[in-house]
């Protein structure tokens, strides 16, 4: 299958998971079934825009009284020639017409002079937001600053799409989780570029486990993996070692991509088990994993999340590189203009990745300064 096809499939298929209440505080990242609607105006009764003096009618005004923030609001109220000494965010009191800024006026004792400028530095009730106005629609993602927002606005739940749960299962016999490796080992990178994959693309991760080659192992596995989505990364190929295939088709899976015509990343695959569950293959080889990822993995749970499908990012790429039959992934540099193609690394290395900006999709007959989609790295 093309790139740019496995990569629809996978945005394209499937749909978000059902929404549930969500506390405000917890709600970051998630992506919103339904709008949210202010409970309370905001501001909820008029208070002061600045630092100052809360006046009526023409002065000079005498003060009688000063208010600060948390003050009750209602406390107080004032007639023609009253000032008040007033904080930012303090209720004004009941006929209050203006605050004079401290820097628009002068006290003497009680009195207090000043010009009245053309505004009133006054927020009035209701003057960001009404009771029932929407403070965000469906479809946003939830920001630090949209909660903050909706906490403002009086709200204490609002309702998200769930978060789509991943489990990790790093297959092979030669990978070790921690300790130098021995002859013939390798350490397991792939947990954390899969995390940090599934966390920014809206979904949790909630377990880990490295299995050896055995295909039992595997199956028992798959039948506990009781998540939305189950990535294996290894046992992807038709080696000896490779059993994901076979033990997919067994339990009838239906196969949305097999295979996509990718250096380094081929043998990456998507299917959806009977159950609902949809299982993504990963080569065992870090960089062809993390190409993977990036391929399946990610637009996947996007789109689970329930977050809206961006446009590929597209931009000019120089250097050097052969891509004869489908497409050729590289990292990038960001240096001005054109992104530089890093040095080249096998599908094992993850070195030049790591010092990348991006990586590139560099389409079949690409030449020097031609465009192509541009990957953010996890």
């Amino acid at each position: 299958m093309a790139w740019d096809q496995a990569y629809a499939v996978a945005r394209d298929t499937a749909g978000p998971l059902p929404s549930e209440p969500a506390a405000v505080a917890a709600a970051t990242g998630r992506v919103l079934a339904e709008a949210v609607l202010a409970a309370v105006p905001v501001p909820a009764f008029d208070c002061a825009a600045m630092d100052g003096y809360a006046v009526t009618g023409a002065g000079p005004w005498t003060v009688v009284g000063r208010v600060l923030a948390g003050a009750r609001a209602g406390d107080g109220s004032l007639t023609s020639g009253m000032a008040v000494e007033i904080a930012t965010g303090a209720p004004v009191p009941v006929g209050a017409e203006a605050v004079l800024p401290y820097e628009d006026c002068r006290r003497d004792g009680v009195t207090v002079t000043g010009t009245r400028g053309p505004r009133d530095h006054i927020r009035r009730v209701g003057d960001d937001g009404r009771a029932g106005d929407t403070v965000a629609p469906a479809g946003r993602v939830v920001t630090a600053t949209l909660a903050a927002a909706a906490v403002q606005a009086g709200v204490e739940q609002l309702r998200a799409h769930r978060r789509p749960a991943v489990s990790l299962l790093v297959t092979g016999d030669e990978v070790i989780i921690s300790g130098t490796p021995g002859p013939g080992q390798v350490r397991d990178s792939f947990t954390g570029l899969v995390t940090a994959v599934t966390v920014r693309a809206g979904g949790e991760m909630r377990s880990s486990r490295h299995l050896r080659d055995d295909p039992a192992l595997l199956r028992d596995a798959l039948d506990v993996a009781g998540t939305d989505v189950v990535v294996v990364s290894g046992s992807s190929s038709a080696g000896a070692a490779d059993h994901l295939h076979a033990e997919l088709d067994a339990r009838r899976a239906t196969w949305h991509v097999r295979g996509v015509a990718c250096r380094p990343g081929h043998p990456q695959a998507l299917a959806r088990l009977p159950d609902g569950r949809w299982v993504v293959s990963l080569p065992g080889n870090p960089y062809a994993g993390l190409v993977a990822a990036l391929t399946l993995l990610e637009p996947l749970l996007t789109a689970l999340a329930g977050r809206p499908a961006a446009p590929l990012a597209r931009m000019p790429v120089s250097g050097v590189a052969e891509v004869r039959q489908g497409v050729r992934v590289v990292p990038v540099l960001f240096e001005g203009g054109p992104a530089r193609i890093a040095a080249a690394g096998g599908a094992a290395g993850l070195r030049a990745a790591a010092s990348a900006d991006a990586l590139a999709v560099l389409p079949t007959g690409w030449a020097d300064r031609e465009p192509a989609v541009i990957l953010a790295l996890p």
